[in-house]
């Protein structure tokens, strides 16, 4: 009862000066509502990443070439060119654990279909390419591991290519010529987009890799990367781990020629700036309500200035200390939490509109809200209890005297 009677009296002085009340509760509501729509903005864009690392495929391991040294000159990474497809048989015949694998060559070309012409990125890869890139056809059908041993003129196309170059057609079952040889088109793959490396997904050709080697870049017996797809994200350091020891040995000891990274480490890679702005942005946002804080003590410090002959009398009347501490404690609560609570809405609605309006990618975490709000009450207490103290132990004859 004491409790509740002590809070009645601290909501009776809060509405007693609304619009001071309200005041010092507007910096709490800015600061939170910063706070959750920097935080927001930073959770969108990290989530964004992480969608088009996704898009990637599922626990992927790339194997890609190591560094070449000519008369003492080091090319560089992906410069030594001997990756070959018998070490991605290997992988797949010794790595029990990879549930896909496919080597990848690629060049870029000119190629021409229905009468037109665009400048694309061709891939030679193995049927199991979809499978661990998780992109699945929108039409058509894939080619089989039958026509990849029989090098068969087919492939399969991106959504760009087939607006580019079919624009009024199907474009399953049309013909395009890739360095004047001619493939018929079997599928087209779903639309991807652009990956966060500003690259269009869609623009590519697919074709198995003996056709891409033997009839269109006759002269090419390496690929340029191998990738895998592991069993779960749990079991990929150690299928890494596996895939590296097999293509040591292959190549009896060497220094390795070679580079093997997962898709753990490319993610980590491209989330880590969406991190750090997030936690810059949530900190600079965090000042604000650090500065509603100081205006809350400020306010409750007035307060009990001009309240000390109030203060006074309820001591003189029998009040505790504490009942003064709990009063001052419960009204600054009041208003951090009051603010906090329209905070949430403000930021909220904030990062809905900046979604809206800008189109930016905003990403509301339960987190975020919550920290905030905590935050916002911890605000309370701390430059709270200053005042609340400063009143507790007003002496009850200087109090009663204070003009």
């Amino acid at each position: 009862m004491r409790l509740l009677a002590t809070t009645v009296i601290a909501l009776r002085a809060l509405r007693r000066n609304k619009l001071r009340s309200a005041l010092t509760a507007l910096g709490i509501i800015i600061g939170v509502g910063a706070v959750i729509t920097m935080v927001s903005i930073g959770n969108g864009a990290k989530a964004q990443v992480e969608a088009q690392v996704a898009s990637l495929g599922r626990n992927v391991i790339a194997i890609l070439p190591g560094s070449a040294t000519t008369s003492g000159a080091r090319g560089g990474l992906g410069s030594s060119n001997t990756l070959t497809v018998d070490d991605a048989d290997a992988i797949r015949r010794e790595i029990a654990g990879a549930v896909a694998v496919s080597p990848e060559v690629r060049q870029g070309w000119q190629v021409l279909g229905n009468g037109l012409n665009w400048r694309t990125s061709v891939y030679g890869v193995s049927p199991d390419y979809t499978t661990i890139r998780a992109w699945p056809l929108a039409e058509g059908r894939l080619f089989t591991d039958y026509e990849v041993r029989g090098t068969a003129k087919v492939c399969i196309i991106g959504a760009t290519i087939a607006k580019q170059l079919f624009p009024d057609v199907d474009p399953v079952g049309q013909t395009v010529r890739i360095n004047n040889v001619p493939f018929q088109v079997l599928g087209i793959l779903t639309s991807k987009g652009f990956n966060f490396f500003g690259q269009d997904q869609d623009d590519c050709i697919l074709m198995p890799y003996t056709s891409f080697m033997s009839r269109v870049f006759r002269w090419r017996n390496t690929v340029n990367s191998i990738i895998v797809e592991a069993p779960s994200a749990v079991a990929m350091p150690r299928l890494q781990q596996e895939i590296t020891d097999l293509l040591q040995q292959r190549r009896g000891g060497r220094e390795p020629d070679f580079n093997v990274r997962n898709q753990l480490e490319l993610a980590e890679a491209a989330t880590a700036t969406s991190r750090t702005m997030t936690a810059l942005l949530g900190a600079i946002a965090g000042v604000s309500l650090l500065v509603g804080g100081i205006g809350i003590m400020n306010i409750m410090l007035v307060s009990v200035t001009e309240r000390t002959r109030e203060i006074g009398i309820r001591l003189a009347i029998g009040a505790h200390d504490r009942d003064i501490r709990v009063q001052f404690l419960i009204e600054a609560m009041i208003l951090s939490m009051l603010g906090g609570a329209m905070g949430v809405l403000l930021g909220v609605g904030l990062a809905e509109l900046l979604s809206r309006l800008n189109g930016w990618p905003t990403q509301v975490s339960t987190s975020s809200v919550t920290l905030a709000v905590g935050f916002s009450a911890f605000v309370g207490i701390a430059f709270g209890f200053y005042p609340a103290h400063k009143a507790a132990k007003l002496d009850p004859i200087d109090a009663l005297r204070f003009e």
